[in-house]
């Protein structure tokens, strides 16, 4: 697969998502949409992407009692003050649009929230679908750290990061039979509900 040599989107995720997705835990993520008036409605505006990892909305409530942990881990290495660090890059394999309870209800082994949190998710703005999009994640070698400009700050899914960062040496979080494998399980969940 040809990787690219620099980027300069991010999407925000939260950083123990990111951590998920890293580690191969899950692939996937759900997304509805930002409270920015330029992101009511998320959708996959460039297929790859830098992972943007955020700290605000992170609750250990929200998330599954096997996740907490990755929480706290998280956040404690979120030691530098006005700084992001990027160190993984992705692309989008597919996206789904989910409208029900039950289609979301059969992906919750596949990932790390909450089933209430991500039927919250689901009936937030619920004339639009929740977009479940498959993530081939790759670590950067060397990761990018970042002044957090005011320009990225803020309720919205996107970050335009004003520069293309080199991407250098990436290797893949799982393997392309792993990734493949457990892509084509939630393909074949989604398709049968």
């Amino acid at each position: 697969m040809l990787l690219p040599p620099d980027s300069s989107l991010a999407l925000k995720e939260w950083a123990v998502a990111v951590g998920a997705l890293a580690e191969g835990k899950q692939i996937l993520i759900l997304r509805k949409g930002g409270v920015h008036k330029d992101d009511k409605e998320f959708r996959v505006v460039h297929p790859e992407f830098l992972l943007y990892p955020t700290y605000e909305h992170q609750k250990a409530e929200l998330l599954k009692d096997s996740y907490r942990e990755d929480l706290s881990r998280s956040i404690a290495e979120n030691d530098i003050p006005g700084l992001v660090m990027l160190g993984y890059w992705c692309r989008v394999t597919d996206t789904f649009e989910v409208r029900d309870e039950s289609a979301l209800n059969s992906l919750s082994e596949h990932h790390i929230w909450t089933d209430d949190y991500a039927q919250k998710r689901l009936h937030w703005r619920p004339k639009q679908p929740l977009t479940v999009a498959l993530l081939r994640v790759f670590e950067l070698q060397q990761p990018q750290a970042l002044p957090v400009l005011d320009e990225y700050v803020g309720c919205k899914s996107w970050v335009e990061l004003g520069q293309d960062l080199p991407l250098g040496y990436m290797s893949p979080a799982l393997s392309d039979d792993e990734y493949e494998s457990r892509a084509e399980v939630i393909r074949e969940t989604i398709a049968a509900v």
